[in-house]
């Protein structure tokens, strides 16, 4: 049996986390697939105030202050905050943002009734216990109309990579272990979960993109680097189309509430 889940805080791990995920051609295609989605909209196309939950240590904040946007960084490790503010101070951004130490399911009360027109929240789902819930919490801190940017660890390429490299036995275990590896994902959600989920919330579909499509199915890793802008190239032209959207290893959805 595995260990009763339990909410993740990353406090301590900070920066093995910015080293393992952030600094690595994982990270740098993450960002480029986010931005490339969020500066589609026309809200970004002017100053806007965003509210970015579970921000970590504020990599995608940081270019959206530098483009000239408010930046409302919450997160539940105050180690990922204070890392997000020190970056944010060495270029001269600090003005730009707000922080606040806090997990997602207390936010709302926290912001007594404040509502932003685009809300971010990225790789956060996979690590809490009631995911469905959080959708309802993001809801009530969007403002009416407005965007919700939302990223998740995506099941179904969990199960494929597998099955691909040959783990069988992780498949048949519903890829549970008893021992988790700290850095990943302790729930990966399906995406007609999350969608029912959002539906459910009085969210619609405005776009879906598969965030490493085909970085992570590489037969030889070192392409990832060594050949990186031709990959990027690739997964930005195909990562909205069907199969490959829903192949990501994360899949990124623009909500309108």
């Amino acid at each position: 049996m595995r260990d009763k889940l339990t909410d993740r805080n990353f406090d301590q791990l900070a920066e093995r986390f910015q080293q393992n995920i952030y600094n690595t051609s994982k990270g740098q295609l993450r960002q480029a697939v986010l931005m490339r989605d969020l500066l589609a909209l026309p809200l970004l196309a002017k100053p806007c105030s965003v509210l970015d939950v579970g921000g970590g240590q504020g990599q995608l904040a940081l270019r959206l202050a530098a483009l000239g946007h408010q930046v409302h960084l919450t997160d539940i490790s105050a180690d990922m905050l204070a890392i997000a503010k020190a970056q944010a101070e060495a270029v001269n951004l600090l003005q730009q943002f707000r922080f606040t130490h806090s997990p997602l399911q207390t936010l709302s009360s926290q912001l007594a009734g404040q509502q932003y027109p685009l809300v971010l929240c990225h790789a956060v789902l996979e690590w809490l216990v009631d995911p469905a819930s959080a959708i309802q919490q993001l809801r009530q801190v969007l403002a009416p109309g407005g965007i919700l940017s939302l990223m998740f660890f995506n099941k179904d390429a969990l199960r494929f990579s597998n099955i691909l490299y040959g783990n069988f036995d992780y498949v048949k275990a519903d890829m549970r272990v008893k021992k988790p590896v700290r850095l990943s994902p302790q729930q990966p959600l399906l995406q007609a979960d999350v969608l029912a989920w959002c539906q459910q919330a009085g969210f619609s579909v405005i776009s879906k993109s598969g965030v490493r499509c085909f970085h992570d199915y590489l037969r030889d890793r070192q392409l990832q680097i060594t050949q990186y802008s031709e990959l990027e190239a690739l997964e930005l032209q195909y990562n909205q189309q069907e199969p490959y959207a829903s192949l990501g290893r994360y899949t990124h959805l623009l909500l309108q509430g």
